[in-house]
């Protein structure tokens, strides 16, 4: 509730935040408050505005920011951090020409990341994502959402999900679960529609019974799952209460992000070769475009997705690091905000909504994160910069003053 300079209630917070402008990503735009404060009361924001009309208020602790600009806290809607091992040699091959699909024939790509996470301990896993998960959070990230898909069996996808509860016990984050079970063909399989039916009969209605994931992810590709398989796999999600997402586009067009906005799928990523009429479907159905330069960048590709036609249709669109061991060892989600912005041509604004309010909307969140506005979490992040736009400007170094979680510092 905002109240009046005349009002005799004080307003009663937890904490007060002065001494810097804020954009607060607002409807997508940047939304400047110069001079700005932020009271926050229970985790959530309680005001919002210029300090100069900052009500009557009690608090129990009183901030000031010293200069610089605030910003919501980043959302990496796409990761895929628990993994063992790494694929560096995997870099080295492409490097001397051998490309995505000839090494996944290979055996490598995602079958070797398989094999390391199913033969990895949890505690283990714990540990090297741990380290991962440290340097986004260094890089103003405060809500990552955590994909399964190196396990391919019952135990070990369950282990994953397992592994990413336990990272957001232990670290001041918030973490998102998805179960991408239907990532790859598991090496005990040689046919996919018999793993796709242990998936919708086995697998699914067990990560669902013990609340394991927060959404359901598919990669359909040639390499991967059919649209066909992908649909019957997201006919079970659906039939579970569990909302779905999709690898859709990537390295062909087969229809995919269409598929899924049939089933009000929360995003559609990677899309490089998306088609109009895939665009249409998902503005229709709200389905947010993730995009993914680095594995564009990684895997050096030359289409890169249709931004005129997403701008066209209202799509819109997030990015995130698809942080993993092969297509995008990316630490930094504000190195992929730059890379959007010098390959995919977006600009600054449009890559900090991707990095915040449409990334929340990637993964459900939009009613209470990526933006700052009243009644929504205190997740918020100062910058030692001068301008918004400074942080898809500068190729690394260390641009944050204070990480807040939920009103406290981190």
């Amino acid at each position: 509730m905002r109240f009046s300079k005349t009002d005799d209630t004080p307003l009663v917070l937890d904490s007060l935040w002065t001494g810097a402008h804020v954009a607060t990503m607002q409807n997508g735009h940047y939304s400047i408050i110069e001079d700005a404060a932020i009271a926050v009361s229970g985790g959530r924001i309680a005001w919002l505005g210029k300090a100069s009309d900052l009500p009557a208020y009690e608090t129990q602790q009183e901030h000031d920011l010293g200069g610089g600009w605030v910003t919501p806290g980043l959302i990496d809607c796409h990761t895929h951090l628990v993994f063992a091992g790494n694929r560096a040699g995997e870099f080295e091959q492409r490097l001397n020409g051998v490309s995505y699909q000839e090494i996944a024939k290979q055996g490598g790509g995602i079958a070797a990341s398989v094999n390391a996470t199913r033969k990895a301990s949890e505690a283990e896993l714990i540990a090297s994502a741990k380290r991962r998960l440290k340097s986004l959070m260094a890089d103003g990230v405060t809500t990552v959402e955590i994909k399964s898909g190196y396990g391919l069996s019952l135990d070990s996808e369950l282990k994953m999900l397992r592994v990413a509860g336990v990272l957001s016990d232990e670290l001041p984050v918030t973490i998102k679960r998805t179960c991408l079970a239907a990532h790859a063909m598991p090496p005990e399989y040689d046919d996919k529609d018999a793993y796709i039916d242990y998936l919708c009969h086995t697998m699914l209605p067990k990560v669902a019974e013990l609340g394991m994931a927060d959404a359901v992810d598919a990669f359909c590709e040639g390499i991967a799952f059919s649209t066909a398989q992908v649909q019957r796999y997201f006919e079970t999600a659906q039939a579970l209460g569990l909302p779905v997402k999709i690898h859709a586009e990537q390295l062909s067009p087969l229809g995919g992000a269409r598929m899924a906005a049939s089933f009000k799928a929360l995003s559609a990523d990677h899309i490089e070769f998306i088609e109009e009429a895939d665009v249409k479907a998902m503005a229709e159905a709200g389905t947010v475009a993730v995009l993914l330069p680095g594995a564009f960048y990684t895997l050096k590709e030359t289409q890169r997705p249709p931004m005129d036609l997403l701008r066209q249709y209202g799509v819109p669109m997030a990015i995130a690091t698809d942080a993993n061991p092969g297509t995008s060892p990316a630490l930094s989600l504000r190195l992929m905000m730059n890379m959007a912005c010098t390959l995919f041509g977006m600009t600054p604004e449009e890559s900090l909504a991707g990095a915040t309010l449409h990334a929340a909307q990637a993964l459900g969140m939009s009613d209470s994160h990526g933006s700052l506005e009243v009644g929504k979490v205190a997740d918020f992040v100062c910058w030692e910069v001068e301008s918004p736009g400074e942080l898809c400007y500068w190729l690394g170094g260390q641009l944050v003053k204070q990480r807040i979680q939920q009103g406290i510092i981190t």
